[in-house]
C-alpha cells in the first residue's frame, strides 16, 4: 500500500506516522504477505524519490519508521539488534528473545531531539524596572538587575516561578521540555546526552508523554500484532470502552458489525461493566462513608490514578473505592458467558494495558487508533462503518454507564444508584492529572478535603481524551451524550 505523503499545513505529523504504521501492518496482514513485505514498509510511507521529511534526510526518517514498527510489534527497541531485518521480529525465537519485561513505554532515542533543560529565561522585553518585581519575588536570590535588564543565576535558580508570576511585562519566558513538564510524577528526565529517559518505577501509565512529544518519540509498546494472528484462530470477544461512540462518529451498532466483519466472534460494551461499578460504588459508598464515617471516597475505574496512589500517595490508598473497573467486570461477563473466549479491551488510553497484566480475564488491549487502522484497510476487508449494516447487541447498557467517558460521568452513574439521600453526596471532579492536582490529591490525604466523593480521571475531559484516541474531545463528548 505505497503512500506519499501529502504536505498539508493541519497535520500533525507525528500522529500522522504513528497512524500510517499501523495502517501498513493491517494492510499487509490482512492481504497475507506480512512476512513477505514488512521490510519495505518505512519505503511505502517514505517512497525513494520522496523528498517529504523531516529531519536531516530521508535515511533517518526511514530508520525512525522502522523503529516505531518495532514498537508496534510490541518491542522495546532500545533492547533489540537494530541490525536484523524487520521480517526476523516476527519469528518467535525473536520474540521470545527480546520481548522480556512488561514496560509499556519505550523511548525511540533516535526520534528524540534532545530538548534544552527546562529553565526560566529573561526576554528582550524587558524593561530593568524601578520595582524589581522578579527579583524581590525570588526566594532563592538567583536574580540580579545589570545593565538595566534582568538575569537569572540558572546555578541558584528551582524552577519555582515566581519571577514569571511577578514580572509586570510578562518579560520572563519558561523554556520546558514537554515530555518532563507534562508528566504528573516526575518520572521522566533527560539523559547524559540529553535524551529522555523513563524511570518505570515512577511512571503511572497515564500516557501523557505520548500525546505532547512533538516528535512522536515516545512510544508504547503495542499488542496489535498478537490479536491479527489470533483473529483466525481463536473465538476473540472485544470489550470496547464507552468512549468509543465518540471516536467514529457512528451508532455502537454499526460498530459492532465492523468488528465482527474484521473477526471478533463476539461483541460486548464495557458499558455493561460500568452499571455493576456504579452499582457496587454506590453500595461501598453508603457503608464506608455514611454509615462508618469515612472522611471521603474516590472513585477507582482510572487505573493511571490507582497507580498513581500505590506509587506515590500511599496513605490516600484507604479512601481508594476497592470496586473493580468496568473492564474486569465486563471480562468477567464474557468468559462467564464463552469459557473459550480470549478477552480484547479496546480503549483511549496507556493504562488500561498495564490493568490487564494484572487481570487474568483481560487478555489483550488494543487502542481507538490501531482500530482505526483495521477499520482503514477496507479496501482488504470491505469495511464501511458509515454504511454497514447495523448489527445488535444483546445486552443494553444504561445511559448513565455510557457517560462513564466524560467528565462527570462516573460520579453521576454513582449518584443514580445510590439509596441515599442525593444531597449528601458532596461531588467533586479531579480531571487531566498533572502536578497541581497531584499536589491537591496529597493534601485531601492530609485531611483537607471539603467534599465527600471524589471521581478522579488521569486524562483532560475524561476518557475521551486518552493518549490513544483518534476523535477531538469536544466532538467525543458530543457523540456520546447524543448516543447514550
Amino acid at each position: 500500500m505505497i503512500k506519499s505523503i501529502i504536505m498539508i499545513k493541519k497535520t500533525n505529523y507525528s500522529e500522522h506516522f504513528r497512524m500510517e504504521v499501523l495502517e501498513e501492518i493491517c494492510y499487509m496482514f490482512f492481504n497475507g504477505n506480512l512476512d513477505k513485505e514488512i521490510n519495505h514498509l518505512p519505503f511505502n510511507i517514505i517512497p525513494k524519490g520522496s523528498d517529504n521529511h523531516f529531519r536531516c534526510c530521508v535515511y533517518k526518517e526511514r530508520a525512525i519508521l522502522k523503529l516505531r514498527t518495532l514498537a508496534a510489534f510490541g518491542y522495546s527497541v532500545n533492547e533489540i539488534d537494530e541490525a536484523l531485518p524487520l521480517t526476523d521480529f516476527l519469528l518467535p525465537e525473536v520474540e521470545q528473545k527480546y520481548k522480556t519485561n512488561n514496560k509499556l513505554l519505550t523511548v525511540l532515542e533516535s526520534a528524540c531531539s534532545a530538548c534544552v533543560k527546562s529553565r526560566y529565561m529573561v526576554s528582550e522585553i524587558c524593561q530593568g524596572c524601578l520595582s524589581r518585581k522578579c527579583a524581590s519575588s525570588c526566594p532563592f536570590n538567583a536574580i540580579t538587575i545589570s545593565n538595566f535588564k534582568a538575569h537569572i543565576d540558572q546555578d541558584k535558580c528551582k524552577n519555582c516561578g515566581k519571577c514569571l508570576e511577578a514580572c509586570p511585562y510578562n518579560a520572563i519566558l519558561k523554556i520546558v521540555v514537554p515530555c518532563e513538564d507534562v508528566c504528573p510524577v516526575n518520572a521522566i528526565t533527560k539523559d547524559d546526552k540529553g535524551r529522555a529517559n523513563i524511570d518505570h518505577s515512577l511512571c503511572i501509565s497515564c500516557g501523557k508523554c505520548i500525546a505532547i512529544c512533538p516528535f512522536g518519540a515516545i512510544m508504547e509498546r503495542r499488542q496489535i500484532l498478537d490479536v491479527l494472528r489470533l483473529l483466525s484462530s481463536k473465538k476473540l470477544a472485544a470489550l470496547v470502552a464507552p468512549s468509543i461512540i465518540g471516536q467514529f462518529g457512528v451508532p455502537i451498532e454499526n460498530l459492532v458489525t465492523a468488528l465482527k466483519e474484521i473477526g471478533f466472534e463476539y461483541v460486548y460494551e464495557v458499558a455493561l461493566g460500568a452499571d455493576i461499578t456504579a452499582k457496587k460504588e454506590a453500595t461501598e459508598f453508603k457503608e464506608k462513608v455514611i454509615e462508618e464515617k469515612q472522611e471521603f471516597m474516590t472513585t477507582s475505574c482510572c487505573h493511571a490514578y490507582v497507580r498513581l496512589i500505590k506509587k506515590h500517595i500511599p496513605k490516600l490508598k484507604q479512601f481508594v473505592s476497592e470496586t473493580l473497573t468496568p473492564m474486569h467486570y465486563t471480562a468477567e461477563i464474557a468468559k462467564n458467558e464463552h469459557p473459550d473466549c480470549l478477552t480484547v479491551f479496546i480503549g483511549p488510553c496507556l493504562s488500561k494495558r498495564k490493568e490487564a497484566q494484572e487481570d487474568n480475564l483481560v487478555d489483550y488491549v488494543l487502542t481507538f487508533q490501531e482500530l482505526k487502522a483495521m477499520i482503514s484497510t477496507k479496501d482488504i476487508k470491505d469495511i464501511d462503518i458509515l454504511s454497514c449494516n447495523k448489527d445488535t447487541l444483546s445486552k443494553i447498557p444504561t445511559k448513565q454507564a455510557r457517560q462513564f467517558a466524560i467528565r462527570g460521568g462516573v460520579s453521576e452513574a454513582v449518584r443514580s444508584y445510590s439509596t441515599i439521600d442525593h444531597d449528601l453526596i458532596k461531588t467533586e471532579l479531579i480531571t487531566d492529572l498533572d502536578k497541581k492536582n497531584v499536589l491537591r490529591l496529597s493534601a485531601y490525604a492530609n485531611g483537607h478535603c471539603q467534599t465527600n466523593l471524589i471521581e478522579v480521571m488521569a486524562c483532560k475531559g475524561g476518557c475521551i481524551g486518552g493518549c490513544n484516541t483518534v476523535s477531538p474531545i469536544k466532538q467525543a463528548n458530543e457523540d456520546v451524550i447524543k448516543f447514550s
